[in-house]
């Protein structure tokens, strides 16, 4: 596991303009990068690299977390078990999960949390 997070900007991407969401984001030697493109209080979009062989902690989070993988193969491990995600692939890591983002090979990803909504559920 990595404690090596590289934060990128922590302010939202610019908005009104066209960007390709690969290409905003790059790998960096060691290092899991994130960028924040939306951040509100009710939810955020991260884009994030990490290079081979680097991991997060694993964590829970009281929300439910979307993912797509947009460059190589993640592996998610959500309550211990293993997903192999493909460019393209997406997966929802429920709320209140432990769960684990490893890169076996390098790969970005898009994350999304919506935090708004759970008050209206029963």
């Amino acid at each position: 596991m990595t404690d090596k997070i590289n934060k990128g900007s922590s302010e939202e991407y610019e908005k009104g303009k066209t960007f390709i969401i690969v290409e905003i984001i790059e790998y960096i030697p060691n290092s899991v990068v994130i960028k924040t493109i939306i951040k509100k209080t009710t939810g955020n979009v991260t884009v994030s690299s990490f290079d081979s062989g680097e991991a997060l902690t694993e964590k829970t989070s009281p929300f439910d977390t979307f993912i797509q993988v947009i460059d190589g193969k993640a592996e998610i491990v959500i309550d211990g078990h293993k997903h192999q995600l493909n460019t393209g692939e997406s997966i929802i890591i429920p709320a209140h999960s432990p769960n684990i983002v490893k890169a076996n090979v390098r790969f970005k990803m898009i994350s999304t949390i919506i935090k708004s909504g759970y008050e209206e559920m029963s």
